[in-house]
């Protein structure tokens, strides 16, 4: 029995040494393997950085899981220090048990999350410093997690230094989700949509000028072009972030092109392949912004007049005659705007659009914080928004500038609605089921600019009444029965698009 005895003492010494140490030991040398993998990566980040190429198809397939593992190693990471904190109380000290064992799961996912985030970054077309310090900052953060583990798995007290690379791998998570937030969602990611309200007590202000460029602002250019740039493109291609190796941010820049060379055809808008790819459609593989809203159609004309002349950064501030005044050039001097007359202004409509915000949360707002023009996006609901629902928008009707009603359900039922809509700019009605006696019944969208109908059932029946729309630039009728050069009538061809 004292032999038995003495069995039990020592197991548990065994046991309590465990504890002090740490609880579930996973052992040195499975931490020796995983560091392998963190030293290979870490060496294909300094390397091979990216470098604004795509590459082979199944490198990007791998790499978009990194955003879905990514929040592991964050996770697990961020749940050590609460389970060091409340261990030393004595109540809870068999939290810290398992600390060990959240340490080798955290590395392990870091690593893996280390090597997808290379694999998407360096295959994707990504370039620039934000790529550049969002994959450091991964690396950084898997180090430190390796080197916490090591040092935890040896202590028997906790020490300043460990807490210190707690402290460190904890300031690393906060600044590399940061610029993965930037990368995905653009750089004023955290303050873009924040309330007026907050913005005020915090001073914060609307930032637009994305990009640093020095354009000369009495130039056609410098007033009208790289405006539109700096607040639709430069989040992708930019300074920070320069995908396809394609900068905007300045004029030498965007004449230079990218990786598949000039973007840009001086005089000729046929070939400029900027152009072309903001007027796809919003589906089309090549579409840019690409997982954005469309440029306005005031816009791209702009944009088309500026090519068409030269695509000069010297060109006279008044040289193009005749040019769209919408809403190209982006609200700059947002200070200058008074909210108190803008709630004013909005004051007719705002309890109407509040309640259509909460029954149909995120397809409807305005189209600036400083516009009363409204913008609807019915497309994300699909065949769930019908004639009815769009029936709850017709109090607000004058006031959408642009409607998307793509995939819905709506049917020529809805005309008389869309009709009413008399300020629409851009309409898009992309695969329903309008076909030529909804299309014949907007005479009345005087000032509708860009008409997208593409896989609609509509017919050469409404070209003639399409051609008397007087602001229309663009009609994309591809996958309908109007085919190229067949029953159009001219004047209309040149702004069909299939």
């Amino acid at each position: 029995m004292n032999s038995h005895r003495g069995i039990i003492d020592e197991r548990g010494g065994s046991s309590t040494k465990a504890t002090n140490e740490g609880g579930f030991g996973v052992g040195p040398r499975f931490g020796l393997v995983l560091l392998v993998p963190i030293l290979v990566v870490t060496a294909l980040v300094a390397f091979f950085p990216p470098d604004g190429n795509e590459r082979a198809d199944w490198l990007q397939f791998i790499g978009r899981f990194h955003p879905l593992l990514v929040h592991f190693p964050v996770a697990l990471f961020l749940l050590v220090p609460i389970l060091e904190i409340f261990g030393r109380s004595a109540r809870f000290t068999y939290l810290r048990l398992s600390v060990d064992f959240v340490f080798a799961l955290a590395t392990l996912a870091a690593a893996s999350a280390m090597l997808l985030g290379w694999c998407l970054g360096r295959s994707g077309g990504y370039s620039g410093t934000v790529i550049s310090q969002h994959m450091w900052g991964g690396v950084g953060l898997s180090i430190v997690c390796w080197v916490c583990w090591m040092m935890r798995s040896r202590m028997r007290e906790l020490s300043a230094t460990y807490a210190v690379a707690l402290a460190l791998g904890v300031g690393l998570v906060a600044w590399t989700g940061y610029r993965g937030g930037q990368l995905s969602l653009g750089p004023n990611h955290l303050t873009e949509h924040m309330p007026n309200e907050l913005r005020n007590l915090l001073g914060v202000k609307y930032d637009l000028a994305v990009s640093a460029s020095n354009a000369d602002p009495n130039t056609f250019y410098g007033a009208r072009i790289q405006p539109i740039f700096a607040s639709r493109c430069t989040s992708c291609h930019g300074p920070d972030k320069n995908k396809a190796n394609l900068r905007l941010d300045s004029y030498r820049a965007l004449m230079r092109g990218g990786k598949d060379g000039p973007v840009i055809q001086a005089g000729n808008i046929q070939n400029s392949d900027l152009l072309r790819r903001i007027t796809l459609p919003a589906n089309h593989d090549d579409f840019m912004p690409k997982g954005k809203h469309p440029l306005a159609a005031d816009q791209i004309k702009l944009i088309e007049l500026w090519i068409a002349s030269g695509a000069s950064d010297a060109l006279a501030l008044d040289a193009i005659k005749n040019t769209p005044s919408g809403s190209a050039v982006p609200l700059i001097k947002f200070e200058e705007i008074d909210p108190s007359e803008i709630a004013r202004q909005r004051s007719a409509i705002a309890p109407t659009v509040a309640r259509l915000q909460k029954q149909f949360p995120n397809i409807l707002d305005y189209d600036s914080w400083a516009s009363v023009d409204l913008r609807l996006d019915a497309s994300t609901l699909g065949s769930n928004f019908g004639d009815r629902d769009l029936e709850e928008f017709t109090p607000v009707a004058e006031h959408i500038i642009a409607a998307d009603l793509s995939r819905t359900a709506v049917s020529d039922h809805s005309a008389v609605i869309i009709a009413a809509m008399k300020n629409l700019r851009v309409l898009r009605i992309m695969d329903t089921r309008l076909t030529d006696a909804a299309l014949l019944r907007l005479e009345s969208l005087q000032q509708l600019e860009s008409l997208n109908a593409y896989g609609t059932p509509i017919t050469p029946a409404v070209l003639p009444m399409i051609a008397k729309l007087p602001k229309l630039s663009r009609f994309y009728a591809g996958q309908t029965g109007i085919r190229p050069g067949k029953s159009v009538p001219e004047g209309l061809a040149a702004r069909l698009v299939f």
